[in-house]
């Protein structure tokens, strides 16, 4: 047989199964619009892997049992079915992107496009992922990572099964050797590395490799899964009816189709984002799609609600679908620099279904079966590489920082090394350091000069710099500070076990020391102030007359660059205010105002960073007309010029 008549055997169209994937991917548009109304909707994708492993492992099954496989038809079909909506998805992305994203962010878009352009979108995503990655919400292609997961299936799948067909292996054991196998790692993974679980295909495979399972019956074990159905029907006909009658399959195909769905709805109601996820979560929804897949067209749910005309024109927009919402909604939030309203997240899922319309109308299909073919094929890989290109190279020049005025471009590519000011490792201890890593931390004492120590979390080391750099010549600076711990006695916290000494040990050092004033700062809304009263009463017993108590500074949501950068983009003429009120988190104000009573009433030394930093037009955004001199590097961590301005005011010698 030459390669001219090879032909790949698609499977028989079923309506239910467009039908299906319209509960897929409408589950995962509700869970990403609306997270608290939806929270299982992401398992939506689960039932997608399911659906995807039947279909292809369909086509793989029959072709090679016809002996009409041919690789280069059926990667020029993956090819025209995904390319398309992808390649328009990734320009769109980064054509708005060039408009509303800052350098950084924009640099990272680059590698995002990049990556799905090479169908390794899990892969970067679980390389990245970690405490100081963005949120997910501001990233316009995470969703990508499943198509990801499902290229790499298409890769390695047909391979394998070509290669046990060469060689005369039973299909069926391979199928089961590997899917298991790939439960197996899910199962073990989740508990020891829960994000390399998620975004590995080694550990996803199982999912798609159960609708191979499904594939392989229908197909070699037709007449048994048949013979087994009709003697179930029978059974089933004889408990109902209480006689033995001729069954005709309708009943068992209900069955299923019942169970499936009540599978689906118990994902949808009882798995959250807090589980740990895949895991054994991960069986509710592909035992669900498989169910539903094998009670067939003929079961009444399967043929009145799957079939219906919605749901099957859901099901044909779905992967266009898929692609757009999470963009819209993503860039939505980004925008906003918060949560976007109820109204514009229904606006974002409108318009997403319009695009995906028109996506599947004038793209998908004339590219899918439109005359041409081979010359299509040859176009989207070209066109696929240069949209990777792009990405490659807008990540490499570090996010095309020259869309933006001289002032813009100095704020985008602003970077604070608090490591060093802060005095990370030595003096502001990280999580599993203890206080024996304390070290150097006093500055060169002077004589017949006061000794201030600083006591608390990063919201008290970064007050370093600016007594040092204001008072550096007139006092004695002591800074003993430790990520996630408050200046509070008998502070027990399990995942900070370090902090009951860290601070034993401070309060040993002021015992047996001359300290004139200690200076207590920390992220107050984190931590049960209740010991409070105790902590400062203990510092007054020990001859500390001069308590000063720093309240909660300035918070930025998204941070304080990304708010001037918003408001250079959205006002006219383009100016850094020097006072600003767009992107101020309120919290900050109500928690100023109880704590400055509780503090008094104790009798300590209250200092207001909202009323040396705030007033009627704003907070302090910069203290120059330079980039280097913005109050705070994120969202409420103060910069070295940040940290002059407030400590001159309230430390006054």
């Amino acid at each position: 047989m030459t390669p001219k008549t090879l032909h790949l055997s698609p499977p028989k169209y079923r309506r239910d199964i467009d039908g299906l994937r319209a509960v897929a991917v409408l589950a995962v548009v509700a869970f990403h619009a609306f997270p608290d109304k939806m929270k299982g909707g992401f398992i939506g994708v689960d039932i997608f892997f399911v659906i995807s492993g039947y279909l292809i492992s369909t086509i793989i099954f029959e072709s090679l049992d016809k002996g009409t496989f041919s690789f280069s038809e059926f990667y020029a079909r993956r090819i025209k079915r995904i390319f398309p909506a992808l390649i328009l998805v990734l320009v769109a992305c980064f054509t708005f992107g060039w408009f509303v994203l800052l350098a950084n962010e924009y640099k990272q878009l680059g590698k995002h496009i990049a990556a799905g352009a090479g169908f390794i979108s899990n892969i970067i995503f679980w390389r990245d992922a970690g405490y100081f990655d963005n949120a997910a919400d501001t990233k316009p292609l995470l969703h990508l990572w499943s198509l990801g997961i499902e290229e790499q299936f298409y890769i390695v799948w047909p391979f394998l099964l070509w290669v046990s067909w060469k060689r005369k292996f039973n299909l069926l054991i391979i199928t089961i050797l590997v899917a298991t196998l790939s439960f197996i790692l899910n199962i073990q993974g989740v508990k020891n590395n829960a994000v390399a679980t998620f975004y590995s295909p080694l550990t996803r495979f199982w999912e798609l490799l159960i609708g191979s399972l499904l594939a392989w019956i229908t197909i070699y074990k037709k007449d048994a899964y048949q013979n087994v159905e009709l003697k179930m029907e029978g059974w089933l006909d004889s408990i109902i009816c209480l006689k033995k009658v001729e069954g005709d399959g309708k009943i068992l195909s209900n069955v299923l189709s019942v169970l499936g769905f009540f599978l689906l709805a118990l994902g949808f109601l009882r798995i959250n984002k807090d589980l740990s996820f895949p895991g054994k979560w991960a069986l509710i929804p592909v035992l669900g799609a498989v169910l539903i897949i094998t009670a067939g067209s003929k079961a009444w749910i399967n043929r009145a609600i799957l079939s219906n005309r919605v749901a099957v024109w859901f099901g044909l927009i779905s992967f266009p679908l898929y692609l757009w919402h999470w963009p819209l909604l993503s860039f939505a939030r980004i925008v906003e620099c918060e949560v976007p309203s109820r109204n514009i997240r229904i606006a974002a899922v409108v318009i997403s279904i319009a695009l995906a319309w028109l996506t599947y109308k004038l793209v998908e299909i004339p590219l899918r079966f439109g005359k041409q073919g081979k010359v299509n094929v040859s176009v989207l890989v070209v066109l696929m590489v240069i949209v990777g290109y792009v990405g490659c190279n807008t990540y490499e020049r570090n996010g095309l920082s020259f869309r933006f005025p001289k002032m813009v471009q100095e704020l985008t590519n602003f970077q604070y090394n608090y490591q060093q000011e802060y005095r990370v490792g030595t003096c502001f201890l990280r999580p599993e350091q203890t206080y024996k890593d304390f070290n150097g931390c006093h500055t060169k004492a002077i004589e017949d000069k006061k000794t201030v120590l600083l006591w608390g979390d990063s919201h008290a080391a970064h007050l370093y710099p600016g007594i040092v750099k204001r008072y550096g010549l007139e006092l004695n600076v002591v800074q003993y500070t430790a990520s996630s711990c408050p200046p509070i006695l008998n502070f027990d916290n399990p995942s900070r076990p370090n902090c009951l000494k860290i601070n034993d040990f401070i309060l040993g050092y002021i015992k047996q020391n001359s300290v004139d004033i200690v200076v207590l700062s920390a992220v107050w809304t984190h931590y049960d102030l209740s010991k409070l009263e105790t902590t400062i009463n203990i510092l007054n017993k020990y001859g500390i007359k001069n308590v000063y108590f720093v309240g909660p500074v300035p918070q930025w949501i998204d941070g304080l660059p990304k708010q001037l950068l918003n408001h250079h983009n959205k006002n006219f003429p383009h100016i850094i205010p020097i006072r600003m009120t767009t992107g101020l988190n309120p919290n900050f104000i109500n928690l100023d105002a109880d704590l400055r009573r509780r503090i008094e009433r104790i009798g300590a030394i209250y200092i207001s960073p909202k009323d040396i930093l705030c007033d009627d037009n704003g907070c302090v955004t910069k203290t120059t007309d330079t980039s280097d001199s913005i109050t705070a590097w994120d969202d409420s961590h103060l910069t070295n010029s940040g940290s002059v301005f407030l400590v001159s005011k309230f430390l006054n010698f």
